[in-house]
């Protein structure tokens, strides 16, 4: 099972009233200045506003701004770095890489570029040369949208540096590093990046430091079923299931394990017990679907994945299946439909990047 890097980014809300704040505080600076020295220009409410274009998604025309403003105020404080944020927001990387270094040569101690500098390059496939500019700016600033300790902690992971990782998912968390909660934690960001093994060393040596931590024994199931351990899987996953009878997940992933054990009644069993805990979810219902479709049980296979269809139309699985579930039932122009729309759906669908901006 694969699972999505969640973005951890600011509300819309507060960006908005952060925005008014400095637009209002830029405001009655510039009207100072005005009145003491008419001939200078407002530069400040010009870089607030630019901020403002920046963060409503017209990076574009920031970028000609600022182009014009670096002609009127060169070496101005604050254009590189806001000349950045807006490659940035353009993705172009190398560009903004560039700008961000410029800006702290004029100003070493600038949070937000060193930030800014720090995830461009992790996001150009350059981790170690991130990890001293995000190891020197792990503090929240007011730009701040993303967790600096969790692009520190991705870039540990691709340069191998796991003990790193694990000190800075607990640090975003709020957890003792050497605490079986930031064991754990790790292990299921490892297992996100597919380093299934040292996953399996960090949920195991969390088990160890507290053999009652919730959703251990969970972690370590999906871990097996990774590395195709069928049969440990299911083992974890049992265990887990007796320590919590109530999470659904735990036995919609029973279902898998089973389904890929091929015991399509404990499967189907599993499953129904997800689906009376989560009858919202739509994975219980695919999975049923699938084994139902194994049990020559094409009638009741497309009840399960018509719901699911209804559910969630866009996942390409759901459609797959139903072709598989109408052709057996004699429905050729609906198998046809359903097929075509899942090779539609499973063409467009592209692998996410982190969503870090």
């Amino acid at each position: 099972m694969r699972y999505l890097h969640i973005p951890f980014v600011l509300s819309l809300c507060t960006v908005t009233l952060l925005a008014k704040a400095q637009t209002s505080a830029a405001s009655s600076i510039s009207r100072n200045a005005a009145a003491n020295n008419p001939d200078r220009p407002a530069v400040l409410p010009t870089l607030v506003q630019l901020r403002q274009m920046i963060d409503r998604g017209h990076g574009a025309e920031a970028l000609k701004e600022l182009d014009s403003l670096a002609v009127q105020q060169p070496n101005s404080p604050g254009v590189d770095r806001l000349r950045g944020v807006a490659l940035y927001s353009q993705n172009h990387f190398a560009e903004a890489d560039a700008a961000f270094a410029s800006a702290l040569k004029q100003d070493a101690h600038d949070q937000e570029s060193a930030q800014m500098r720090g995830l461009t390059l992790f996001r150009l496939g350059r981790p170690a040369d991130a990890i001293p500019l995000l190891e020197g700016a792990k503090k929240w600033t007011s730009q701040t949208k993303v967790d600096p300790s969790y692009v520190l902690a991705l870039c540990y992971l691709d340069t191998r540096s796991y003990d790193n990782a694990r000190a800075a998912f607990a640090t975003q968390y709020g957890f003792p590093p050497d605490s079986p909660s930031a064991y754990l934690l790790a292990a299921r960001m490892l297992l996100r990046r597919e380093y299934v093994p040292v996953a399996q060393e960090f949920a195991s040596k969390a088990l160890e430091l507290d053999p009652q931590l919730p959703l251990a024994h969970a972690l370590l199931g999906e871990i097996a079923l990774a590395a195709g351990k069928v049969d440990e899987a299911i083992a974890e996953l049992e265990k887990e299931r007796i320590r919590n009878p109530l999470d659904g997940g735990i036995y919609d992933r029973l279902g898998d394990a089973y389904t890929r054990a091929g015991d399509y009644t404990k499967a189907q069993q599993s499953l129904q017990r997800a689906l009376l805990l989560e009858p919202n979810s739509t994975g219980p219902y695919i999975l049923l679907g699938k084994v139902l479709l194994k049990q020559q049980d094409p009638v009741s296979a497309a009840m399960y994945l018509e719901r699911a269809e209804g559910m969630d139309p866009a996942n390409y699985m759901t459609h797959s299946l139903l072709g598989q579930a109408y052709r057996a039932l004699g429905r050729a122009e609906d198998a046809n439909r359903e097929t075509q729309t899942a090779q539609k759906l499973q063409a467009t669908k592209q692998p996410k990047l982190e969503a870090l901006h």
